[in-house]
């Protein structure tokens, strides 16, 4: 036996070898082949040549001219006129006339050049050929002028390649054709293809009848109404109308689409004066019933289907007679019990109802009949499919009937209710819920729009509307009944559909249901108690709490309770769902309730009792959590408020455990309870009382643990209070908040208290008390007291931006004040302080003159510099003044242009400062450059850019760092044209970074050349720069690469998902209701379907009657006879649904799990969009370690950091409270071995899975470590059994 890896010998001298240094290569001879081409290239072949004299010739003939290559029937099918002389222009290329033809009509033509289709080929033979006839002519490429020549070549042509060719440009052309042309002729044009098509009825191919037939209609659709009055114009349109119901696809689908394109677009359906119905729409309805007639009852129903399928997209456009008669032919037709035309009938059905025909197409009565006729149809509850259609159909004609006439839909709605009702009770789960979206839909589609109209419901209704609404709430009742347990959940859903929609006004109907769910509730062990509240919540929300408690009472007294509480489930569907009731029921009500409740909470605290205490503490706060809810589009605000304003100031001044509740309360009270004047003037007259509470509230030092959210909740209930508060009470507030500022009592945390209870107030002031309220705080501008500084900024901010006109008035009138003031206070302003300055600095820039431009220049330095200000709100406010002072130049000059150059010479100063003020002056001009991207002149921009790439050079890394990011920013603005004058540019300034520089930032310059890259490509970036930088355009050129690679491959992927186990979703139309209808597989199928072949067609639709129970015989002419003829075979067993497990799989059935990173790269392009917003600051940087929320909350306000330093690393940075190896916990501390512990799982070894375990060459040492593991477990089992006998022994 020979060993491996050696050769006998011999063999050796035989076998090739690789020379020395060509090892990798996959074939030595490379260039074997090319050099033995080559070698032959001038030599004359030995073999006989196919060039020949004859193919020499015709290469000639076709270089000359277009047409000279027609030979035999080709040559007729052009117009019949001379041979153009041939140009300059058209004599170099074949086909010349379509490469450059001009006309956008036939773009889609010039597709087919590539085409090895013959009759692409001949499309675009035709049109080259009527393209340089045209031209000889000297015509203009016009679609009038093709029309015209096509039409001649299509009287001329013979062939029926030819034939289909031209009728293909033809139609292409005519759908652009002016329509006076189109009526001028016609006549003509009419008979022209109505010859061709009588010539080419009988024709094998039907590609040129396609393209006549989509001609014709074309032409009759663009007729005026007069024309179809001629007897010729409906001749044509039969000879059209024939084409229906063809044998052949394609020829019957342009027909079909062709006479809805007439009945439905016509263009003198859409004029001022337009006829309600075309005027051949009566005829279409006779064709069709007369088709329907004739192949009805026969076993060929293909004609049948072609005739309902032009029907379903027809009916809305027949006028109501014709309507009629179509129905009752639909409904003749359904008795055949033939599935698929059955299911055709239900699709025009519903495609009709869908449609919202008019009361000339279809009347309520005609409605309320196909729905009356509809039931003689119902399918069985079994028959999936056909079921589903049929509720789906019922559903929209129900809609339908009571958009037209509500009262006759609900006098219907009684008998679909009970239908559907009974659905619930079939074991196929889509029947259920398709059921229950019907019941759901009818209810708000048709009951809930006319409660108004229909007033109170009693149960002693007994004729009219209020007595269908008690018989339909009677029929969804039922549904409560044990008969229905299954589908209990989809009861609930009804019956809270039907709370909401009809509950304010039919709530005495419905108090019995009301307690049959309280008893229901009560049942341990209720399963479907989520349902249960969502239907309670929505009578709450219709009927009001009063009613409810009136039906299911709370049982809650405070005196000899169930501890218990059976019915304390009411307490949150009340809290979450109550609106737009009475709030003097609260008053009257849950806060006496509440009271006595927390006075036996009380008293059993002081008994001892702490358990019963806590309960009633608990049950008393949930009471008080409903307010907020009784609050929210209060009705009787304006006499029930009063009753209960006393009692919420006590409890804010004297319970902090309600505070956060109460302003909660108060704040919904103002925001969603006072939309007049009225009720605004009603809360606010209690301001009074209110106000001083809450300030009282908010000045208190909190307590050791209370939480600074609940300082900040009052903080807002006073802001919203003031916009309902007189304005001179207000100044009455900020006049003696002005004094207790002032009070030298006042400690640091009340003076600060204080001041911001002044921003609160300030913008909300008359313009004198804006005006005092400016010279008090002026002090703390100029002052050195941080914190106090910037809350007098504060207050200036809110001065200068409000909205209301006295705000206004301020700053117009302290201009010259407040500009001294500023520049005054520039010096001293603190860092915190700045992000208020910046934003009172933007609010005055924006009322500033052109006069005042001296002042804006005196800012600028100030606002650079704070683009690198440690406050992001700082920086975002610099940023926005940035802008802002540009708009401002802008509004000085009129031109933008002008304005820009002007501004960018003031900033270009900073670029001669410090390190600091350059690098603030780039991302100045970054910001500056992005937001007037489309107003900055190209030498603007050359200069610009120059004076940033002369900067990259800098040994500074901010200062690169900065220009960096202008660079990026450049790059996403520019479109490639503009920036390919700017890229030598550009390379030659990034070519110059210092190395030092350079790698540090190694990442930035990568992620700027894939740009680069991108967009001019890898051999133009790299020729232009240096070449210490080609190993990284290498590396990126691969990582491109890379990147397309895998994005093709998950493309395919995605692409070869089998698409039946992905998550279908929920049907819209009928055809997808309809569209498994015939596709189940019998009983025989079923069993035998491994042994089909692959390509086998599918088996004929087939229909299975359902026999009678025991011996009783079929009653064929019982009326319910239809529900025994089934689309789909009862003696099959379902079949197993598969479980929607939230994975793709692929066609192996392998599941596709994507990790993180996956759904990572899809957000490339946000990450992309975001760095470039962080680096003009509209955006935060992500390494920012705190984050500030947008609003009135002040940075130095006691609240605990978002975030903690959390160890991590090594050395002093390792975590130092690392969590316990788990092993540890199932130690024995007295033997060896791990031991049980109770309430944790049983204890195993592991180990981790490691890419790095299938390296072969670590081989054994794997199995090292398997084998000690093993044998640990082995030895540590033996001793634990040795343990166990000497238990036992003993």
């Amino acid at each position: 036996m020979v060993k491996s890896g050696k050769l006998r010998s011999g063999v050796s001298s035989k076998l090739k070898r690789w020379k020395k240094g060509h090892s990798s290569d996959s074939n030595p001879q490379t260039s074997r082949f090319r050099q033995a081409a080559k070698s032959r290239f001038f030599s004359r072949p030995n073999e006989k040549s196919d060039l020949t004299v004859d193919a020499l010739k015709l290469h000639n003939d076709l270089q000359s001219g277009p047409l000279s290559h027609q030979t035999g029937a080709r040559k007729d099918a052009f117009m019949e006129e001379s041979e153009p002389a041939v140009s300059e222009r058209t004599a170099g290329t074949f086909l010349s006339g379509l490469s450059d033809c001009s006309n956008l009509t036939f773009r889609k033509v010039q597709r087919f050049w590539e085409s090895n289709s013959a009759a692409h080929k001949e499309i675009c033979a035709v049109l080259a050929a009527v393209t340089e006839v045209i031209r000889s002519q000297g015509g203009k490429e016009t679609e009038t002028e093709y029309f015209a020549a096509l039409m001649t070549t299509l009287e001329a042509v013979d062939s029926t390649e030819s034939l289909a060719a031209v009728a293909y440009l033809l139609s292409l052309v005519m759908k652009r054709v002016p329509t006076p042309v189109l009526l001028s002729k016609f006549s003509d044009t009419a008979k022209a293809l109505m010859d061709v098509m009588s010539n080419q009825a009988d024709a094998d191919s039907a590609a040129a009848l396609r393209w006549i037939v989509s001609c014709l209609a074309t032409l009759l659709r663009k007729q005026d109404v007069s024309v179809w009055s001629y007897p010729s114009t409906l001749q044509a349109y039969h000879g059209l109308l024939s084409f229906t119901v063809h044998s052949k696809p394609k020829l019957r689908k342009a027909a079909q689409h062709g006479v809805c394109s007439i009945l439905r677009g016509s263009d003198f359906l859409f004029t001022d004066n337009a006829p309600a119905h075309h005027p051949a729409a009566a005829a279409t309805a006779k064709f069709c019933i007369k088709e329907l007639e004739q192949a009805g009852g026969s076993k060929e129903d293909t004609t049948t289907l072609h005739v309902l399928g032009l029907l379903k997209e027809l009916l809305t456009t027949f006028p109501l007679g014709t309507v009629k008669s179509c129905c009752e032919t639909l409904l003749r037709v359904m008795t055949l019990s033939h599935v698929l035309v059955t299911a055709c009938a239900m699709q025009a059905f519903h495609k009709l109802f869908c449609g919202k025909p008019n009361l000339a197409t279809m009347s309520a009565e005609l409605n309320a009949q196909i729905i009356t006729a509809l039931y003689d149809y119902l399918p069985s509850e079994s028959d999936l499919q056909p079921l589903l259609a049929w509720l789906a159909v019922m559903e929209k004609a129900h809609v339908h009937l009571a958009n037209l006439q509500s009262s006759l839909s609900l006098g219907h709605l009684p008998r679909l209710f009970s239908t559907t009702i009974s659905c619930l009770l079939s074991p196929h789960s889509q029947v259920v819920h398709a059921a229950t979206n019907t019941l759901k839909v009818l209810l708000s589609e048709c009951v809930a729009p006319h409660m108004e109209a229909i007033g109170p419901v009693t149960p002693t209704a007994s004729a009219g509307n209020a007595a269908y609404v008690c018989k339909i709430f009677r029929i969804v009742e039922e549904g409560l009944s044990y008969r229905f347990h299954a589908s209990w959940p989809f009861v609930l859903q009804v019956l809270g559909c039907f709370y909401r929609a009809a509950g304010k006004q039919a709530h005495p109907v419905m108090i019995k249901s009301l307690r049959s769910l309280s008893d229901l509730r009560a049942t341990p062990r209720f399963p479907f108690s989520g349902e249960l509240d969502r239907a309670v919540g929505a009578a709450v929300e219709s009927m009001g709490p009063q009613v409810v408690l009136g039906a299911v009472p709370l049982n809650i007294t405070g005196n000899e309770d169930d501890l218990d509480f059976p019915r304390s489930w009411l307490i949150p569907a009340i809290r979450d769902n109550v609106k737009n009731t009475q709030l003097a029921f609260f008053t009257s009500h849950f806060l006496p309730l509440a009271i006595t409740l927390r006075q036996k909470a009380e008293q059993l605290e002081q008994a001892g009792q702490k358990l019963e205490a806590k309960v009633y503490q608990t049950l008393q706060m949930q009471m008080w959590t409903m307010l907020p809810g009784f609050c929210v589009g209060a009705v009787d605000l304006l006499v029930a408020f009063k009753g209960l304003a006393r009692a919420l100031g006590m409890a804010i001044s004297e319970r902090a455990d309600l505070r956060l509740t109460i302003c909660h309360a108060l704040r919904t009270v103002i925001s969603k309870s006072c939309p007049t004047d009225e009720e605004k003037a009603e809360v606010g007259r209690f301001s009074k009382n209110f106000l001083p509470i809450l300030f009282n509230v908010y000045s208190q030092p909190p307590a050791p643990g209370d939480v600074a959210a609940h300082r900040m909740a009052v903080l807002d209930t006073i802001k919203v209070y003031l916009t309902v508060t007189d304005p001179q009470m207000v100044c009455t507030f900020l006049q003696k908040a002005t004094e207790r500022l002032s009070s030298p009592d006042s400690t640091e945390f009340i003076r600060m208290s204080v001041m911001d209870l002044v921003v609160a107030m300030a913008p909300c002031v008359d313009e004198v008390t804006m005006g005092q309220t400016f010279e008090l705080i002026r002090p703390y501008l100029e002052g050195k007291e941080p914190g106090m500084q910037k809350k007098a900024y504060r207050v200036l901010e809110e001065m200068c931006g409000g909205e209301r006109e006295e705000c206004k008035s301020f700053v117009l009138a302290h201009l010259e004040i407040l500009k001294h003031v500023l520049l005054e206070t520039l010096k001293n302003a603190s860092s915190p302080a700045k992000r208020p300055r910046l934003k009172c600095l933007i609010h005055i820039v924006k009322q500033l003159s052109e006069e005042h431009k001296g002042f804006i220049t005196a800012l600028l330095p100030e606002v650079i510099i704070c683009t690198k200000e440690m406050s992001v709100g700082a920086r975002k406010n610099a940023y926005s003044l940035l802008v802002e002072i540009g708009n401002a130049f802008i509004r000085f000059c009129g031109n933008s242009k002008d304005a820009l150059d002007q501004y960018l010479m003031l900033v270009y100063a900073g670029l001669t400062g410090s390190v600091t003020m350059i690098t603030c002056t780039i991302l100045a001009l970054t910001r500056l450059v992005f937001e007037y991207k489309d107003s900055i002149e190209a030498s603007t921009m050359e200069q610009l850019l120059q004076n940033i790439c002369l900067l990259l050079t800098s040994r500074t890394r901010e200062i690169v760092k900065a220009s960096l990011g202008f660079i990026k920013v450049i790059l996403f603005i520019m479109d490639p044209k503009t920036l390919a004058s700017h890229v030598t540019l550009v390379m030659e300034g990034v070519g110059n970074i210092k190395e030092d520089v350079r790698r540090h930032f190694r990442t930035k310059l990568k992620n700027i050349f894939t740009k680069f890259i991108r967009k001019f490509g890898f051999e133009l970036v790299k020729s232009m720069l240096p070449a210490e930088h080609h190993k990284v355009l290498a590396n990126i050129r691969k990582a491109e690469a890379r990147t397309k690679r895998s994005r093709e491959a998950q493309e395919g992927e995605d692409e070869s998902d089998s698409e039946q186990d992905k998550p279908k979703p929920r049907t819209e139309s009928i055809e997808d209701i309809l569209a498994d209808s015939d596709s189940e597989p019998s009983e025989d199928e079923g069993k035998g379907g491994k042994s089909q072949k692959k390509g086998s067609r599918q088996p004929k639709a087939r229909a299975w009657l359902k026999e009678g129970q025991g011996d009783e015989p079929l009653n064929f002419l019982d009326p319910k006879m239809s529900q025994r003829v089934l689309a789909t075979n009862p003696l099959l067993k379902k079949t197993a649904i598969k479980s929607n497990h939230g994975f793709k799989v692929s066609s192996d059935g392998r599941l596709i799990i994507k990790e993180d990173d996956d759904e990572k790269r899809k957000t490339k392009g946000e990450d992309e969009m975001n760095d470039i917003l962080e680096e003009i600051g509209v955006k935060s940087k992500k390494s920012q370690k705190r984050t500030f929320q947008d609003g009135d909350m002040d940075e130095d306000m006691e609240l605990e950091p978002q975030m903690k330093y959390k160890a991590g690393g090594s050395g002093i940075h390792r975590p130092l409270g690392a969590g316990r190896d788990t092993g540890t916990d199932y130690k024995s501390k007295k033997g060896k071995g791990d031991v049980k512990r109770k309430g944790k799982v049983d204890p195993y070894a592991y180990i981790p899975l490691n890419k790095s375990q299938l390296n072969r060459r670590k081989q054994a040492k794997m199995q090292g470590q398997f084998k000690g593991m093993v044998r640990g477990a082995q030895k540590g089992a033996l001793s634990g059994k040795k343990m166990q006998r000497t238990k036992k022994r003993t």
